[in-house]
């Protein structure tokens, strides 16, 4: 599939077809040209590059998978404006974006707003090589600024010819949890006190935990192994060179399809010798995200939006409780404007959300990169869909921090809720017992 996109670089007409596009525009104007594959589907997981910047999004059920090499444009932010600040950039890109196709830019955000490192805490970036594989039939989606197409296909051939290695995984034996552990419980008991004397009816706790080796060199095999474990879950990934970010999420945060959107109500989790998914709790938390997402969209809204019947969202070896919220935005809400209205979800955050941050951020909750912020793509019509970024991992040289959370109510038991966060962390310590068959045993 590659070799035959290097085939179609080298076709004389490119240049042409370039300079079609780029006719009477200025220098910083954005380009897509598009390139049929034909009649093949791929993972693109071969084509992970070895350095700089990469996007992934796949649904394996659906026969989606995209895989974004470069970055044509991208544009950053942080702090209480950070979603008024995207909205409006991207609003001027997709403006003068001139296309032959149906080009898409990226972007991820972090949990809270000042969460600067090691990822931006929001990026938008339009990839310079779109490598697409839908219901069978793969795409190439190439881009440039119009004042750079002398030098495109030489830096998308560039782009193509350096995919990263896929050495063995190599992990060290992870430290004793137990401190961990006993201070992560400390906090539950915490917010079952803030519970109790009513200042919260639901506050979200992150865990994270580091295995120590080079995790890089994961990226692939465990995208691979994630799309197979959870093929009706969004599996996603983004990478700098020096980090990669990357899990698979059953929650979608909010799609916007012309003036219909959609989003996910997710709570409640059920899981091998766990309390049944129906219990009481279960179906207070998802009570609590619904009643919150229906309010939060209201305003956005021409008609109140609603929400369907309970159902089961299953998510590898995890079930949660599920409930899709459909409605009709309003004239000249864009996506950005419903991501704002709905980050953080009382799924992430808490419930009510002031009350539940507040909380948070009073006794330190820490959330590394992306986890529990969102993962998305855009169209330049202003179509688009965000998931949040749950069941994730952080992977650098040094090793690989894993990342869950759980949500609190009253009647929460402890250490039943530490063995949710294991059963999530299992989700990704099961997509790396491939490379070492011991690490389940050695860190579930």
């Amino acid at each position: 599939m590659i070799a035959a996109l290097r085939r179609h670089l080298a076709d004389p007409t490119l240049p042409a077809r370039l300079r079609t596009l780029a006719a009477d525009v200025p220098a910083a104007t954005p380009l897509s040209i598009t390139i049929d594959l034909g009649p093949t589907a791929a993972d693109w997981l071969a084509a992970l590059p070895a350095a700089g910047p990469f996007w992934y999004q796949a649904r394996p059920a659906a026969g989606l998978y995209r895989l974004g090499i470069g970055h044509a444009f991208q544009i950053a932010s942080a702090g209480p404006q950070r979603f008024a600040a995207l909205d409006n950039a991207f609003a001027g890109l997709a403006r003068h974006w001139r296309h032959d196709g149906a080009p898409l830019a990226f972007c991820g955000f972090a949990f809270d707003e000042h969460n600067i490192a090691p990822l931006p805490n929001i990026l938008l970036a339009i990839p310079a090589v779109l490598l697409e594989s839908r219901a069978g039939r793969s795409r190439a989606i190439l881009s440039t600024p119009a004042g750079r197409i002398a030098g495109a296909p030489d830096l998308w051939r560039q782009l193509l010819a350096r995919p990263a290695p896929r050495p063995p995984l190599r992990l060290a034996p992870a430290a004793d949890p137990t401190l961990a552990d006993r201070a992560w419980i400390a906090r539950v008991n915490a917010a079952l006190r803030a519970i109790a004397g009513g200042e919260v009816d639901k506050i979200v706790l992150a865990r994270h935990r580091q295995l120590a080796g080079d995790g890089l060199a994961a990226a692939g095999r465990v995208l691979a192994a994630l799309g197979a474990q959870q093929p009706d879950s969004l599996v996603y990934a983004h990478g700098t060179g020096t980090a990669i970010f990357l899990g698979a999420t059953p929650e979608r945060l909010i799609r916007l399809a012309g003036h219909q959107l959609a989003a996910d109500a997710l709570a409640g989790t059920a899981w091998s010798g766990s309390l049944d998914l129906d219990a009481p709790k279960n179906r207070r938390e998802q009570s609590l995200v619904v009643r919150a997402i229906l309010a939060a969209l209201a305003g956005h809204c021409s008609l109140p939006p609603q929400a369907g019947p309970v159902s089961v969202r299953q998510a590898g070896a995890i079930a949660h409780l599920h409930s899709r919220i459909a409605g009709t935005a309003a004239s000249g809400v864009t996506l950005f404007d419903l991501v704002r209205a709905l980050h953080p979800t009382p799924a992430v955050g808490g419930f009510p959300g002031p009350a539940a941050l507040d909380w948070l951020a009073r006794h330190g909750e820490r959330r590394s990169a992306w986890y529990s912020g969102g993962f998305g793509s855009l169209a330049p019509n202003g179509d688009g869909e965000f998931a949040v970024a749950l069941r994730s991992a952080l992977l650098t040289a040094d090793g690989i921090e894993l990342h869950a959370g759980a949500g609190i109510v009253a009647g929460s038991d402890p250490h039943q809720e530490l063995a949710e966060t294991e059963a999530k962390f299992g989700t990704l310590l099961a997509a790396l017992a491939g490379h070492r068959d011991d690490l389940r045993s050695a860190h579930a």
